[in-house]
């Protein structure tokens, strides 16, 4: 473990976790991709795997505009996180309600995401690393960006279809209880 003396020990630290996090993060979204069912969702995520792609090569640049070698350090919150979104993998059941639950975890990694550069943020403007803060706020732009998307498509479509998912099972049960209950019917002598 490195010694954390500075603001900077502590920046470079932080860098190269959340370096290591967006690696994580490039490994465990094909797999989120394959499982959706939902189009736009699949689209919004291919999209996002592209940009964050497009991220990890600035973290390399804000570690080159530092003179440092773009080394990540284990991000133990970020295997958590995906950790928790991989579970829902195993899982059967309905395509929507697993379309809604992929859209919280991605959105958990997100808010991690959107967390950790907006803390590299400030310490990159104090210790006036102003290459590293704008390739860091292009990222950051990005996470908000996608979070966005996210909770609109969640609002607009698959959290009602998720709804709805629930309730269609729940009247089929209902439906067959009733037939197996239901008295026999009388036939009516002519």
């Amino acid at each position: 473990m490195a010694d954390l003396n500075t603001l900077n020990d502590l920046f470079e630290d932080e860098l190269r976790d959340v370096y290591d996090a967006e690696k994580q993060i490039l490994k465990a979204l094909p797999k989120i991709i394959k499982a959706t069912s939902n189009d736009e969702l699949r689209q919004a995520l291919s999209s996002h795997l592209e940009e964050t792609r497009g991220q990890v090569q600035r973290l390399e640049q804000a570690f080159e505009s530092l003179d440092l070698k773009p080394k990540g350090k284990h991000c133990a919150g970020m295997e958590g996180i995906l950790e928790e979104g991989s579970d829902l993998l195993e899982e059967d059941g309905d395509d929507a309600v697993l379309d809604a639950g992929f859209i919280a975890a991605c959105q958990r990694v997100e808010h991690y995401e959107i967390t950790a550069y907006g803390t590299l943020m400030a310490w990159a403007k104090l210790l006036g690393y102003r290459d590293a803060f704008n390739l860091l706020k292009a990222n950051e732009q990005e996470e908000k960006a996608a979070d966005a998307k996210l909770s609109k498509l969640a609002e607009s479509s698959v959290n009602q279809e998720a709804m709805s998912a629930g309730q269609e099972s729940d009247e089929d049960e209902e439906e067959e209880a009733a037939e197996t209950t239901a008295p026999p019917k009388r036939r009516r002598s002519a």
